[in-house]
């Protein structure tokens, strides 16, 4: 009996994690859905609109400072994306820091050494309208202002995936 009440705490226990987990993923810009209107200020990079980067291909890369994942996405980018793509008038790499300022974004890149900018975002007010939770985060959008590749977390195999999509979108 004993074991029987066990099993079915830690069945339900699962249940929640799993209908947790399910409700964590829920994309507020989905695949087709065009770029979501907003202003990122920065006092070391200035400022982009998405009216900005009309034509281009946008990589909107949402991080942390304190998430390991986001280290190994970031560093990635720093070593292989970022080297191939940054001189591409058609491609714009935004890399936004959640819930970070300019000051906070500036102290770690003293740490870090990216040769990329970082955008702040203080208030989520960005990354509010991409999603709720979880980071890293990419959104790629294509030429016409349109998603076309979206991933949360960082393996390097979803980031090769993610090289080859930004490679066919700059075709």
């Amino acid at each position: 009996m004993k074991s029987l009440k066990i099993g079915s705490l830690i069945m339900a226990l699962m249940l929640f994690f799993v209908g947790a987990h399910a409700q964590n993923s829920v994309e507020k810009v989905k695949i087709g859905d065009t770029m979501p209107q907003f202003t990122l200020n920065s006092d070391v990079y200035g400022q982009v609109t998405p009216s900005d980067l009309k034509g281009k291909v946008v990589l909107v890369s949402l991080f942390a400072t304190w998430c390991g994942p986001c280290q190994k996405e970031l560093a990635e980018v720093q070593s292989t994306l970022y080297p191939k793509y940054k001189d591409n008038e058609n491609f714009r790499l935004l890399v936004i820091g959640r819930e970070h300022t300019d000051a906070d974004l500036t102290k770690y890149n003293a740490r870090k050494k990216f040769t990329f900018p970082l955008y702040p975002d203080p208030k989520r007010e960005v990354f509010s309208l991409f999603a709720d939770q979880s980071i890293p985060r990419a959104y790629l959008f294509g030429k016409d202002g349109k998603l076309i590749y979206t991933s949360t977390g960082y393996t390097p195999e979803e980031f090769q995936k993610l090289m080859d999509t930004i490679e066919e979108a700059l075709k």
